[in-house]
């Protein structure tokens, strides 16, 4: 499947809207892992797999293609981190963070983390 982008048709829609291609790019499997760790600071393919409970090597190398094909990682020679619009998105998410750890506390009977 090709990485989502703007103007692109994704799953879920024919009109290639650019909210579309994100909710897309986000929503495959391991794609929030992989920036939440690297919001955290960067880490090396390893170092990542290792964070991720050992996500196969195929997959996580699929990932970081598509991340860095829509422009939200950056790959160095010391691994891989966030680009400016990586931590641009990374900061508009945290408010969720936040949202969720308030529907967390609001159900019946839900551990904390």
């Amino acid at each position: 499947m090709p990485t989502p982008k703007p103007g692109i048709p994704v799953r879920g829609s024919t009109t290639g809207r650019p909210i579309m291609a994100l909710f897309d790019l986000l929503g495959r499997r391991w794609t929030m892992r992989i920036l939440w760790e690297l919001s955290q600071r960067p880490c090396t393919f390893r170092e990542l797999q290792q964070q991720c409970e050992q996500m196969s090597s195929s997959v996580l190398n699929t990932r970081l293609g598509e991340l860095r094909d829509s422009g939200l990682l950056s790959q160095h020679e010391l691994g891989y981190s966030l680009s400016p619009s990586g931590q641009t998105l990374m900061q508009l998410i945290a408010p969720l963070r936040t949202w969720a750890d308030q529907w967390q506390a609001s159900l019946p009977d839900t551990p904390t983390t």
